[in-house]
């Protein structure tokens, strides 16, 4: 069995990081007073549209990039204050997997995993037979003497995390990890990332623009925009009560929010109303009960259900008619039934 990491292991704060990048007289802010705590043992997404700023926060973890003001703590250790030997050695208690595979095309990939070992002065049959281990893990060791241009996009992303895996890190980086794999593919490598976390207790640290990676990976989110956090929470919350604009748009992604403009203005708003409900609330025979019990007629124009963090999440738009007492009883009769109901505007 591989053996990684213990899950007290692996807590990553940021304390006010602000990074600004110098191009002649101009400075460009690229984080903006960034507060964050990740919890050992926890998978943690930072989401944003290109520019955000998330490849600069991931590389803070491993000393790659350095604040211009504030602190990562990573177990106690002020990263930035580290140099040499002892940011070397600090920077094999983390592992990365980049979007891009990063791997050498004329070695085999036992050699390939092998490599970080062999850097820091493992002999040559002890760090082949670690990497032997960490292949059988990621389930390729009957590829272990392959090249890369032998295998598939899905199978080199695995080599990338087996090598990050390499050194028995506390903490993983995983820098849009599955923005170059198809979407079955991804799934691989998302319930691969969930059996490192799940097994072994690592930290996992992922930034990616796609909402469906955080849905089905991380615990909590960040979302970034323009270098800062603008929003942070539970990914469950996050995708039921979004707060701001950029996080709307990012769950609409995965759980469109609305009907077409012209739909909506021929129906009005009037009774018009956007439910969702979690778990044991999508089951319920709300259709059938507001027209029997509530004497309003119903017309459901939409409808979708999906799994977010081992719950159900599902969704309904529906128009409602009758007399205005009977409207108002049957939006008093959902909004005790369901977690969350609100107008679509007309």
């Amino acid at each position: 069995m591989v053996q990684l990491t213990a899950p007290s292991e692996g807590r990553i704060l940021f304390e006010g990081v602000s990074k600004s990048f110098q191009r002649g007289a101009a400075a460009t802010a690229a984080l903006r007073d960034v507060r964050l705590e990740i919890a050992p043992g926890t998978i943690f997404g930072v989401i944003g549209y290109s520019g955000a700023g998330k490849s600069t926060l991931i590389r803070m973890v491993n000393g790659l990039e350095k604040p211009t003001s504030g602190r990562v703590i990573v177990d106690g250790i002020d990263i930035a204050a580290l140099r040499g030997a002892r940011l070397r050695e600090a920077q094999k208690r983390t592992g990365m997997i980049f979007q891009q595979f990063n791997l050498l095309e004329t070695v085999r990939v036992r050699d390939n995993v092998a490599m970080p070992l062999r850097l820091d002065g493992v002999g040559a049959s002890a760090a082949r037979a670690r990497a032997d281990e960490v292949l059988d893990f990621v389930g390729l060791g009957a590829k272990a003497d392959s090249y890369p241009g032998e295998l598939s996009g899905g199978q080199k992303q695995r080599v990338g995390i087996a090598r990050a895996l390499a050194r028995n890190p506390k903490i993983l980086l995983a820098d849009e990890a599955t923005s170059a794999l198809d979407p079955t593919t991804t799934a691989q490598i998302i319930e691969l990332l969930r059996n490192v976390n799940r097994e072994y207790g690592t930290t996992i640290l992922v930034v990616t623009h796609e909402m469906d990676v955080i849905k089905d990976l991380a615990r909590e989110v960040a979302v970034m925009a323009d270098g800062a956090v603008v929003e942070q929470g539970p990914v469950l919350d996050t995708f039921l009560r979004p707060q701001t604009s950029i996080a709307r748009d990012f769950v609409t992604t995965v759980v469109p929010q609305g009907l077409p403009d012209r739909v909506v203005a021929h129906l009005g708003g009037e009774g018009l109303w956007r439910l969702l409900m979690v778990d044991d609330e999508v089951t319920q025979p709300l259709i059938s009960d507001l027209i029997t019990r509530i004497g309003v007629g119903v017309n459901m124009l939409h409808a979708d259900m999906t799994e977010i963090q081992d719950h159900t999440v599902g969704q309904m738009i529906v128009k409602v008619t009758g007399p205005g007492d009977r409207v108002a009883a049957a939006r008093a009769f959902l909004a005790e039934r369901v977690v969350h109901l609100e107008e679509v505007a007309a």
